[in-house]
């Protein structure tokens, strides 16, 4: 659940942090030091992208690491059926492609920008030249990559049970990890995705999500605001559907 954000980089030179993200708020560089930020800042390339627009397709090369500087992506395959599976939905100062420094690859899955996007990228040649001076980014790396390596099994599992308010309640938690907000005793969950994309996210029809968040609201488990907010009053019972 994210707290109430400060700013993070006040040296920034990439032009297109405004002083709040940028390297410095990615976990792989976590145990930089002031001046090896600036450093980065110099190579990082920002580029913007309008709600909707695609940002990388599935198997275009895969060279760089992407950095939510402003605004929402959702990042997703298409299924044999052609229907959208979403894998993860990354907000600001959120980042993809660690491994992909290591090795140039191929995109395995698409992103489109939910809102309008601005992001931050490092291509690997660039990160190459960082690497040489400090190598211990390289664990950092396999650490990121074993967390996305959990949240892909847990997304397994999730779509493997039968269950419908699991699948929800499963969701609701993922959405709250990065879009939630703690308000006394509530937690307010400001939506970055409609209903359609919740229902591809966990593996069921928009009608289908729609009826199992009336029932979790009548059964006093949350509070429906409009279609974008969602007031969580009983967080304990959404974990113990897990």
């Amino acid at each position: 659940m994210k707290e109430n954000n400060k700013p993070i980089c006040s040296t920034c030179s990439c032009g297109g942090c405004h002083e709040k993200y940028c390297a410095s708020k990615v976990f792989i560089f976590s145990t930089l030091k002031e001046e090896q930020f600036k450093e980065i800042s110099k190579l990082i390339v920002t580029r913007r992208y309008k709600k909707g627009e695609s940002i990388f397709f599935e198997d275009d090369l895969w060279d760089r690491l992407y950095i939510i500087n402003k605004g929402k992506i959702k990042v997703f395959k298409y299924t044999k059926e052609g229907k959208e599976q979403i894998l993860y939905l990354l907000s600001e100062g959120d980042s993809i492609g660690e491994l992909n420094l290591l090795k140039r690859g191929k995109f395995e899955f698409n992103g489109e920008a939910l809102e309008d996007t601005s992001i931050c990228t490092l291509s690997k040649e660039d990160f190459d030249k960082i690497l040489i001076n400090n190598p211990g980014i390289t664990l950092k790396i396999l650490e990121k990559v074993h967390d996305r390596v959990v949240n892909l099994e847990n997304l397994v599992q999730m779509l493997s049970t039968k269950d419908i308010e699991t699948r929800i309640g499963n969701l609701l938690l993922n959405l709250i990890e990065n879009f939630g907000t703690k308000h006394d005793e509530d937690i307010i969950l400001d939506l970055p995705i409609n209903r359609e994309d919740m229902g591809n996210f966990a593996g069921i029809t928009r009608e289908t999500v729609s009826r199992t968040l009336s029932a979790m609201e009548e059964a006093g488990v949350i509070d429906i605001v409009g279609n974008k907010k969602i007031i969580i009053k009983d967080i304990e019972y959404l974990k113990s559907l897990i």
